[in-house]
C-alpha cells in the first residue's frame, strides 16, 4: 500500500528534453522510477536516456500508458501544461514549476477536483517512496532508505535535511511528500494525513512546516478532533523571520498576526504533536 505514487506508476515528463528536465528524468530513472514517455511540442520523435519524447501528453497515455505527470515546465507554459495532463486522463501530477502566478494555479485545483486528478505543489520538490522505490521529483535519492516514517513537508530543503537525519538514526521513510512553498497548493497537510492514517507502511509521520499561512494550524485541529491514529512529530522554522518579508518561498511570510511560527508551534502542541526545536531532535522524538 502506498499514497499518490507505487510500482504501478507510469510516468510522463512534461518539459524532457529541457536542462532540468533531462537532468531529473535521469535522476529518477536511475533510483528505478518507471518513466514511459516525455513531452515537449516540437520535440516529438527524438529521445531522452531511451525514453520516447511525444509532441502531447495524450500520446503518453494511449500509446505508453501513462498515469503520473511530472511537469518542469517555466511558469508562463504551467497552465497549459497542467491542463493538457488533466485533459489526457493523467491522475496524479507533480508540478515542480514555482512562481506560477496564483489566479493560474487556483483555476488548475479547480480542473483538478472536477476531473479526480491530484496535484502536488506547485513549487514542490515531488514526492519520494523509498518504500516502494518510486522517485517523482527532485530530491536527492541517496539520503532516503525505505522505512516506516512517512514525511510531508512545506520545503524541499528541509525534507532533506530532516530526511537524512532519519536515515543517520537508522530509521527510514514510507513517503515524503512535499506539498510546496506556495501560499496555496494542490495537496494540503490535512489531505496528506489522511491518505496516511490508512497506509499499512506508515506507523508515525513527521509534518515540516514554516511561517506563513495556516495550514500547520488546520493540520493540528485536524489531528485533534479524529484523534490521529499515528504518531506525529513536527518541525516548524522561521521562528526569528522578520514580518512581512518573505522568507525563501512565496508562501513563507508572516502578514499581521497570522501564520507566526509560534502560533503554528502552539497549535501543534495543543494537538498532542511533539515539535522539535531544531531538525537533529525529530529522531530522538519518533523514539
Amino acid at each position: 500500500m502506498s499514497i499518490f505514487v507505487n510500482r504501478d506508476t507510469r510516468v510522463v515528463v512534461q518539459g524532457i528534453t529541457g536542462n532540468e528536465g533531462s537532468f531529473h528524468a535521469r535522476q529518477m530513472l536511475r533510483y528505478g522510477t518507471s518513466i514511459v514517455a516525455g513531452v515537449t511540442p516540437g520535440k516529438g520523435g527524438q529521445e531522452v536516456e531511451g525514453v520516447p519524447v511525444y509532441e502531447h501528453v495524450s500520446e503518453a497515455t494511449t500509446r505508453r500508458a501513462a498515469n503520473t505527470s511530472i511537469i518542469f515546465v517555466p511558469a508562463r507554459h504551467a497552465r497549459a501544461a497542467v491542463v493538457e495532463a488533466i485533459e489526457a486522463g493523467i491522475k496524479t501530477i507533480v508540478v515542480i514549476t514555482e512562481s506560477i502566478p496564483l489566479k493560474d494555479s487556483i483555476d488548475l485545483f479547480a480542473l483538478a477536483e472536477n476531473a479526480r486528478a491530484t496535484i502536488i505543489g506547485p513549487n514542490t520538490a515531488g514526492i519520494f517512496s523509498p518504500a516502494n522505490h518510486v522517485h517523482v521529483g527532485i530530491m536527492p535519492t541517496h539520503i532516503f532508505q525505505p522505512g516506516r516514517t512517512a514525511m510531508v513537508s512545506r520545503s524541499g530543503t528541509l525534507t532533506y535535511e530532516v530526511a537524512s537525519q532519519i536515515t543517520t538514526a537508522g530509521l527510514g521513510q514510507s513517503t515524503c511528500v512535499g506539498i510546496g512553498g506556495d501560499p496555496m497548493v494542490g495537496t494540503d497537510f490535512i489531505t496528506v494525513l489522511e491518505h496516511l492514517k490508512n497506509d499499512a507502511q506508515t506507523e508515525s509521520v513527521v509534518l515540516i512546516g514554516e511561517i506563513g499561512g495556516t495550514g500547520e494550524e488546520y493540520a493540528a485541529q485536524y489531528i485533534k478532533q479524529i484523534h490521529y491514529p499515528k504518531k506525529v512529530v513536527a518541525y516548524i522554522a522561521g521562528r526569528t523571520a522578520p514580518p512581512e518579508k518573505r522568507m525563501g518561498h512565496a508562501g513563507a511570510v508572516i502578514m499581521g498576526t497570522m501564520g507566526t511560527a509560534s502560533g503554528k508551534i502552539e497549535a501543534l502542541r495543543s494537538a498532542g504533536v511533539a515539535v522539535a526545536d531544531k531538525p537533529s531532535e525529530v529522531p530522538r522524538l519518533l523514539g
